[in-house]
């Protein structure tokens, strides 16, 4: 590695007068800025940019990659996020012309193709769903959760029905209290049974004619599919509420069962963890909602519609929330998961969820002698196991094993979530991790917890840094670039 690019940012190996291109003599008239910008939009000087040469640019990109992790370097076990490993096909097929190069704001008619794509796209989530109609739109999970709460209140609204409350198992993922305030409701937390199941007794005292909807995420976030599922679903049905299910976790159940047809009423799916797409860091994501017919006239606008041989966007739809993001979703991710679903099929798509369920079991098997797995033996996709005793024994905390793993070249679990297991560790392999990779990994977790707490307390130590001060990072941001003096 080049050293004089190994750290530091461009700012900082910046040298005044070197240069990528030399820009040709202007051959047109000049005209002052002035004369065509306001003077209090024009800057007193110019923007203090990193001034480099091709070449130093390359190199200090081509070096901070190598030290990311990702899903093609490393066994990614992120409980919840299902970092499932992203076929290179994929990114073939949607760097096509066709598919890169069309517009949002083309004609109907000019990219027919692509709408008629993501129509199928919209008629198989909702087929996987086992509900009626679905919207492409949200942009994200969370972004989803928000959407259907939307079409939630927009639905009791139309039907003059005042519903002011959205119930939530503890065991949720944090935003779906944050999608219930943001859609005006109350969010109610409901208790989980000592075996990770949702507490029905806190249920049915909790449920009333102010119920608008109980967001459930099944199989949960402790790995558990909730086999009261039917009489939670009747339970909210009888008192006039609709029921949501998150979709975080749907690469267990794929082809197995249908959230429509064990009761959910809207749903939305994260296509880039169940379908594959290159995610992280915040994105890029893709948060389709599924619903069933009576909700289907509030889905975001515009929907793609099918008639006469032709496809369009359908912008008149006088009952929809209207649009909860700019054009019509994230294009590459959904022709990404579409490429995914079409290569694999019905049996394919069954197969994923059964090797994800073996898979996870395999390597809970593999560590449940080393580490406390409190919500029993078996899991579907991801299990969270529990550092408490260990950090009581040998003061190793989630946060140390997390760490030490990093030198054992593994990303991390899910640490500290879901918060009704203390020292938590969610672990999910996804179906296409190898046997050999599990052992590795199950190995070096093993040898993680056979090190010193004194050791572990510091690691990581095959990283340009250890551990940065998050606590102080969060309450002093540093916002501002500050000009380093070699600059």
């Amino acid at each position: 590695m080049d050293k004089s690019q190994s750290s530091g940012l461009l700012f900082e190996i910046s040298r005044p007068g070197r240069r990528c291109h030399e820009v040709p003599p202007l051959d047109v008239p000049e005209i002052p800025l002035a004369g065509l910008f306001p003077a209090d939009c024009i800057a007193a000087k110019p923007p203090e940019l990193p001034e480099l040469s091709e070449i130093d640019i390359v190199r200090h990109y081509t070096n901070l990659s190598t030290q990311n992790m990702s899903i093609d370097t490393n066994f990614y076990p992120l409980g919840s996020c299902t970092m499932k490993y992203n076929p290179k096909r994929h990114e073939r097929l949607v760097n096509l012309p066709g598919f890169a190069s069309v517009h949002p704001l083309q004609p109907d008619q000019t990219c027919q193709g692509m709408l008629e794509l993501l129509y199928g796209m919209q008629q198989i989530l909702a087929e996987i769903a086992g509900l009626h109609a679905c919207s492409i739109q949200p942009s994200a999970g969370a972004q989803g959760e928000l959407a259907a709460l939307l079409v939630a209140a927009a639905y009791f609204k139309h039907n003059k029905v005042k519903r002011t409350k959205v119930l939530i198992p503890d065991s949720a993922h944090g935003t779906n209290p944050a999608s219930a305030a943001l859609a005006g409701f109350e969010a109610i937390t409901i208790k989980s049974r000592p075996d990770g199941l949702v507490d029905m007794a806190d249920l049915h005292a909790k449920v009333d004619d102010q119920t608008a909807v109980f967001m459930i995420t099944n199989p949960n976030t402790l790995g558990l599919f909730d086999t009261q599922i039917q009489e939670i679903t009747q339970l909210i049905h009888q008192a006039g509420g609709l029921v949501y299910l998150d979709g975080a976790n749907m690469n267990a159940i794929l082809g197995i069962t249908r959230p429509g047809d064990f009761g959910v009423d809207m749903m939305h799916y994260n296509v880039h963890k169940t379908f594959t797409g290159p995610h992280g860091a915040g994105g890029p994501g893709s948060g389709p909602i599924a619903v069933r017919d009576m909700l289907a006239p509030f889905l975001p606008s515009p929907m793609v519609v099918h008639a006469n041989g032709t496809y369009s966007l359908d912008v008149k739809r006088p009952l929809s929330i209207g649009r909860v993001r700019g054009f019509h979703g994230n294009i590459g991710v959904l022709v990404r998961g579409y490429a995914y679903i079409l290569t694999l099929g019905p049996k394919g798509l069954k197969e994923v969820s059964e090797l994800a369920v073996l898979n996870a079991n395999y390597l809970l098997a593999l560590l449940k002698d080393a580490i406390e797995v409190p919500k029993g033996d078996r899991c579907m996709h991801e299990f969270v196991a529990s550092a408490r005793l260990i950090r009581r024994e040998k003061r190793i905390s989630a946060m140390d094993i997390a760490k030490g793993l990093i030198d054992q070249g593994y990303h991390p679990p899910t640490v500290y979530f879901p918060l009704v297991v203390p020292e938590a560790m969610m672990m999910e392999p996804t179906e296409t991790e190898s046997r050999e990779t599990l052992e590795a990994y199950a190995a070096a977790f093993k040898a993680v917890l056979a090190d010193s707490a004194e050791n572990l307390q510091k690691a990581p130590h095959s990283l340009p840094i250890s551990r940065p001060d998050e606590v102080g990072a969060a309450k002093n941001p540093i916002l501002r670039w500050q000009a380093s003096p070699k600059a």
